[in-house]
């Protein structure tokens, strides 16, 4: 046979006899003290979730700025690493060449606006003997006066003197290579130091 269930009862019966009666006004006022009640707990609770989230924010917003600064640098340095062999390279070997071929041009340039004065006056041409056959071509064949060729070995490809009476011009190609050699390498140096002191 199956067992009877025995519940609980929840029945008041202590409670039958009291009875609270309230009159409009204070009605109204309980009321009103529970909605107020109410309306403060639900914004102190917006508030406090208000802040909260303005805070994981703000965090979020510092980490994202930390990675992104951190990305920049490395990316920053990356780049530079690899420039750093080709501006090298350029400086080394495609500036030199440059500068040879653009040797003579730039000796006709200073000499042309002293053509008038010079008359019949000869100008030496100071430069490096191997340097003789290319300006040969290219400047005494066109120089409008008599223009004699000196050998200076101690001078370099690019370096040039015009001698023209007591007046003389230098011409130096290699100390502008130079100059431009010494910036690249400074600049890379400043950068490894200042990544090394950032980390």
């Amino acid at each position: 046979m199956p067992r009877r269930v025995q519940l609980e009862v929840f029945e008041l019966t202590d409670m039958t006899d009291e009875r609270v009666e309230l009159g409009q006004a204070e009605l109204e006022e309980c009321r009103l003290a529970a909605y107020e009640q109410g309306y403060t707990a639900g914004w102190d609770d917006a508030v406090a979730a208000q802040d909260g989230e303005v805070s994981r924010l703000r965090a979020e917003l510092g980490r994202n700025l930390e990675d992104m600064s951190f990305t920049y640098h490395e990316a920053h340095s990356h780049v530079l690493r690899t420039l750093e062999p080709l501006l090298n390279d350029m400086v080394s070997k495609i500036l030199p060449a440059i500068a040879r071929e653009a040797l003579a041009p730039l000796v006709l340039e200073h000499l042309q606006p002293v053509a008038k004065d010079l008359a019949d006056q000869p100008v030496s041409l100071v430069a490096n003997p191997a340097n003789r056959e290319l300006l040969e071509r290219l400047v005494v064949a066109d120089a409008p006066f008599p223009l004699i060729f000196e050998e200076e070995a101690s001078l370099g490809d690019g370096q040039v003197y015009l001698k023209f009476g007591a007046d003389e011009t230098r011409i130096d190609l290699d100390g502008v290579i130079e100059a431009i050699s010494g910036a690249v390498s400074g600049f890379f140096r400043i950068e490894k130091h200042e990544e090394r002191r950032h980390g």
